[in-house]
């Protein structure tokens, strides 16, 4: 595992972004870890993630591409921080997008914020965590709306790895099959499984025997195949 990747697991789980227990999902799944990306509030935090997002963008997608787009609202702050750290890291000036949920009719009007988007742009898209492919469904023909471009991928954070409410695949196989550019994330779950199961993170072991025990009984029942 790259040693970036281990870095991130760490991190989520000392920002309590990542935890692990009980919790009930928005689909009703009882579920033995949750993600909420809502938990990065610091500059320090949202400085870290957009690094950690770069260098996943920089291993899947390269460099040669020119605009990262945050669907609104959590890939607002996104596209902003791993835009920062593209240049940072890689010299590289990636301009940032994201849409409005309401259409602005007054200044600075229409959808978008940010960066326009033009006719041969190679576009990156980039998210928390997916788990239905809602959003993406939505943030596609916005995409596609505003100019001919390529979209190379999308990038998340997580890869649950769990089947999706309607198929056997996870939703970022969905993705890739239903739009035709690849989906990618900075860690899977079984990295995630790896890095923590009986080993100590900031003092303190997070993924014990009973924890693994509950989030394989999970994936036998909602894995994706």
């Amino acid at each position: 595992m790259e040693s970036y990747k281990q870095e991130f697991i760490e991190f989520m789980v000392d920002s309590e972004v990542l935890k692990f227990g009980d919790f009930t999902l928005k689909s009703g799944r009882k579920s033995p870890f949750f993600m909420n990306a809502g938990a990065y509030v610091t500059g320090a935090q949202l400085a870290r993630l957009g690094e950690y997002y770069a260098k996943a963008i920089h291993d899947n997608f390269g460099t040669d591409f020119d605009v990262l787009f945050g669907p609104a609202y959590k890939g607002i702050p996104l596209s902003v921080a791993t835009t920062i750290a593209f240049d940072k890291l890689y010299g590289k000036e990636i301009r940032y997008c994201s849409n409005r949920k309401e259409v602005k009719d007054h200044g600075d009007t229409g959808i978008l914020l940010g960066s326009k988007i033009n006719d041969g742009d190679r576009v990156v898209i980039i998210e928390d965590v997916t788990t239905s492919g809602k959003s993406i469904a939505e943030t596609f023909p916005i995409i596609q709306a505003q100019a001919k471009v390529e979209i190379l991928g999308l990038m998340v954070s997580l890869n649950r790895m769990e089947k999706g409410l309607e198929t056997e695949k996870t939703a970022l196989d969905e993705i890739q099959d239903k739009y035709g550019f690849p989906a990618r994330a900075i860690v899977s779950m079984a990295e995630v499984t790896e890095c923590l199961y009986n080993k100590p993170c900031h003092g303190k072991v997070v993924i014990n025997d009973e924890i693994k025990a509950a989030i394989d009984k999970y994936y036998e029942q909602y894995g994706a195949k």
